[in-house]
Parts: structure tokens; sequence; C-alpha cells
């Protein structure tokens, strides 16, 4: 290695923009919140190269289900108001959610958080809301990746991505395929918008004269800032006694663009809108925005977070655990043969 010249001026790593002394505090913060999302499963601790975790000798013939997703433009408003302890949970929800569709447990997740510069306590709510979120999943936090990027993030601002992997007995998998007309959908009520739609919202409380920042707009913020729910152990323990059919994370695209993806081209999902109350939040979305009914439908939730796909038979049994365990549930609509032309799923 050459010795830097007499008229040269030495520089370091810090002088680039990456504080390395603050990437080793953060970890150090972060360690007692990733220890207590540890599963049995997992092979050591928070710091090292790559983590390792043993596949459950539960599972006979275990299937990996993995998902990867961001919080989109939430992060954005979450951002503005300087309120970073809840966000990780939309992180983790976005992904265990998405895996749950196909019946999967969640095992273990990791995210990744890249900044301009690296703010030691910013960084720290929002991974110790990662761990909330992976603790209410029951699913390891087993790592991540913290990049400092100079020149190229605004100051202040970062953006995350989350990775979730899970199994599920390869006989147990959903796949939608047994759904047949007479099922029923039901919905499970949703937090709020969760994380989607932002972009959209955003522009709603622009054109509102909305600042994110007042104290006059704290409830609304409130809502809009209400972390997505995690639907994991309630829906996981009820498949291990009602079959359910069909499963939709209810994400980008709403109801109408989310269920068709679990049916057969040969059916068509026909919900009713009075089937449910819409929260007050999407009413004021709804009327400051001049939002139509249809792209209400395929933007937003709508009050729904995660649709099941039952046979008629199983319809109480469902409601009964899922209210059990803390769910609010909706009878929204049925399963019907689709006609030649028509749209897999119709909010009515």
């Amino acid at each position: 290695m050459s010795t830097p010249t007499t008229s040269s001026t030495s520089l370091s790593y810090r002088d680039a923009g990456v504080d390395i002394d603050a990437g080793d505090q953060l970890v150090e913060n972060i360690k007692p919140f990733a220890k207590r999302t540890l599963r049995p499963e997992v092979m050591g601790g928070i710091g090292g190269f790559g983590a390792l975790v043993e596949v459950s000798k539960k599972y006979k013939a275990p299937v990996m289900v993995s998902g990867t997703d961001g919080v989109g433009t939430k992060l954005r408003l979450a951002q503005q108001t300087n309120r970073h302890d809840t966000i990780g949970i939309d992180l983790v929800a976005m992904s265990v959610n998405d895996i749950l569709v196909s019946g999967a447990e969640p095992i273990f997740f990791l995210d990744y958080y890249v900044c301009e510069k690296l703010n030691v306590a910013v960084a720290t709510d929002v991974v110790k809301g990662i761990a909330s979120g992976c603790e209410q999943a029951g699913c390891a936090l087993i790592g991540g990746e913290t990049a400092e990027h100079p020149g190229t993030f605004p100051v202040d601002e970062y953006d995350l991505a989350g990775f979730a992997v899970g199994l599920v007995e390869k006989a147990e998998i959903i796949t939608g395929q047994s759904i047949a007309p007479g099922d029923v959908v039901l919905g499970l009520a949703s937090s709020g918008p969760h994380s989607n739609g932002f972009s959209l919202i955003r522009k709603i409380l622009d054109r509102a004269g909305v600042d994110p920042t007042a104290a006059e707009s704290k409830p609304l913020i409130d809502q809009l800032l209400m972390p997505t729910r995690i639907y994991v152990k309630p829906v996981l323990a009820l498949m291990r006694t009602v079959k359910v059919k069909g499963l939709a994370h209810i994400t980008g695209g709403g109801l109408t663009e989310n269920v068709p993806r679990v049916l057969a081209d040969n059916l068509t999902a026909v919900m009713r809108r009075d089937a449910w109350p819409l929260p007050p939040v999407f009413n004021w979305l709804q009327e400051h925005g001049n939002v139509t009914d249809a792209e209400m439908a395929r933007t937003f939730n709508c009050g729904i977070g995660m649709v099941l796909i039952v046979a008629p038979a199983d319809v109480d049994p469902a409601t009964a655990l899922l209210r059990e365990a803390g769910e609010t549930v909706y009878r929204i609509g049925e399963i019907r043969e689709r006609q030649a032309g028509k749209h897999g799923a119709s909010v009515i």
C-alpha cells in the first residue's frame, strides 16, 4: 500500500461521507430488538456476513416461499412528519402478508436501509419497528444491510426494502385451484390505507392544502400512517382447523385487481360495497380527491386488507375463529362463473 505524499491531504471514508463508526453503533443498538425475534431454527446472531437458519423438523416436505417489497411513498409522509417508529412494521407486513397467501409460515426477514448520511437515532427507530413487525409475524429478524450513499440521496432521507422467506408443506400450498362458484369471500379489516396508494394520497393532501406537519393535521396523518396490519398468526391458526381455498393480500391494485390473482380464468368474485363500512379516512380521500368509486376500488384496500375464500359450510367456523383471534371479519361477496369479457372481480 502506497504512502500519501506530503503535498496531499490524507482522506478517510468519513471524509467521503461514510461513517463506519455510526454503522457499528447502529448494529449495537438494534441487537436487543433483533434478539427478541429469534426462533429456534436460527443459528448465530446479528453481525456476521450471512445468517444461518435450519429447516424445522416439523416439515415433512417443506417448500420455500419468498417475498420482497418496500413501503412506497408512504415513506415520504413518515419522513415529512419525522415519524420513523412504525414504518418498519409496514415493511415487514408487505412481505409476510404476501407469502402468507401461499399458506406459508414466515421464518425469517432481512431488511435493506439506504441513506445519504446515517442518522443513528432515526435508523434505530426504523429497525425497532421492523423488529416489532417480525414479532407480530412470528419470524426472525436475522440480518440486513445499512448503506450510506453520499451525494445520491437528499439529506435526511432514506429508503427501505424488505425480504421474507417462509415455509409451507408441499401438500398444503394454497393455490386457489379448488375455488368454485358458490364459495364465499370473507374480508379482514385493514388498519387504514396500509402501504398502498400513497402517491395519490399525497396528491390529495396537496390539493386539499393539508400541511402534514401542522398540529391540526395530526388526526388525519395518524390514520394515514397507521401501520399495515399483519394477518399471519390468525390466518395460520385458522388454516389448522378450516380449509382456506384462497387468499389475496389487498395491496396496490386494490380489491378489483388483487382478488382475481387467486382465481381461475372462468371465475369472478362479486363483492358488495354495502357489506362492510368504508373507514372515515377513505371517505375523506374520496371526497377531497373527487375519486370515483371504481378508482377507489382499484387503488386502495377500502378497509379490507386480506381476502379469504372458503366453502359456504366453513363461513361460520372461520368467522368465529378469526374474531376470537382479534380480527374484524365481513362476509363481502361470493364466487361466480365468469362471463366472457367480464373482469375477474367487481364491487357492486
